[in-house]
């Protein structure tokens, strides 16, 4: 593993990004989206071997996250805005197509950019989150309904609350939210297994053994979200309607190459989400990493990190040619 790179400051949109690189600069490029309540340093693991295999490795903080720019208003942080950061930080490193990957928001942002900016993505590749088909209703009303008015998409949309609930707590909250997941993923989840801010109030501490980041590495985050705020990270989640208004009508097809990586025990991303991608995503590849929960850059990195490489030298050539 290289050390993590130094980030570079990059103006894009209107904004400025803390972007880390590694790698040749002739390499095809490899643009690394994190998810929450994460940084560019959730593929501390990844950019080391992606780097030594040859590629161009772009790892920014997104925005409103880390070093980078995080402005307050919700309405800021839609769709198209953050694919215009993106494209923008591609323009600026004087970069016309990369491979996307994404994990946990990272996700949800990668399969619109294939077809919303498809003349910037040359390829992707999914870690957890699927390319699903747009949902009849919005997902928000689907949320509550199942779940109820504590799902934490739900409590996200009240301003302020849901900051103020982790703001001052962030050692304890990465102790919380990295938890090693359990043996065993039910098929459905009960309610309360969603109703995150719930059970943050009530947590006091986890052992060593049962959390799956290390306590070096959640010091960077906790000083990182202490310094930032957490307002940037809930933002995505107040646009979740917005996203679904803006895909009606879109085509939801993704004619890049593709690779979806799931994990056997992500309960809220689960490989059955995977089932049926094929008629949305032609030239996929699936692949599903066992004993595996949410956190797999963590939990798994030796084993995400030879899947990604592979699948890039394999295909690298036909990648170029996009």
């Amino acid at each position: 593993m290289i050390d993590f790179p130094t980030p570079t400051r990059i103006q894009t949109n209107g904004i400025t990004l803390s972007v880390h690189q590694a790698g040749p600069k002739d390499g095809l490029p490899v643009l690394l989206l994190h998810g929450w309540p994460e940084l560019a340093r959730s593929w501390l693991n990844q950019i080391g071997p992606l780097a030594k295999a040859g590629f161009r490795v772009i790892a920014p903080d997104m925005r409103g996250f880390g070093a980078s720019d995080a402005p307050k208003d919700p309405s800021l942080y839609g769709i198209d805005t953050l694919l215009a950061d993106m494209t923008g930080l591609l323009d600026a490193l004087g970069i016309k197509k990369a491979v996307w990957v994404g994990h946990d928001w990272g996700g949800l942002i990668i399969w619109p950019a294939a077809l919303l900016v498809p003349d910037h993505v040359a390829g992707v590749i999914g870690v957890n989150t699927p390319h699903l088909p747009r949902p009849p209703v919005c997902p928000m009303e689907m949320l509550r309904q199942r779940y109820g008015d504590d799902h934490y998409f739900v409590r996200f949309q009240e301003l302020g609350a849901p900051e103020a609930a982790l703001e001052g707590r962030e050692e304890d909250f990465f102790k919380f939210v990295f938890a090693r997941p359990p043996k065993h993923i039910p098929k459905t989840l009960p309610p309360s297994a969603t109703h995150l801010l719930n059970r943050f109030a009530d947590f006091t501490d986890r052992a060593e053994r049962n959390i799956v980041v290390p306590a070096a590495e959640r010091t960077h985050y906790a000083r990182a979200y202490a310094k930032s705020g957490f307002h940037g990270g809930v933002n995505y989640y107040r646009n979740v309607t917005a996203n679904w208004e803006r895909m009606e009508g879109v085509d939801m097809t993704v004619h890049q190459p593709s690779l979806m990586i799931g994990a056997e025990l992500d309960p809220f991303l689960p490989p059955v989400f995977m089932d049926g991608m094929e008629e949305r995503v032609p030239d996929l590849q699936k692949h599903v990493i066992r004993d595996c929960g949410h956190w797999t850059q963590w939990e798994k990195p030796e084993e995400l990190s030879a899947l990604m490489v592979d699948w890039l030298l394999k295909h690298e050539k036909n990648l170029r040619s996009q």
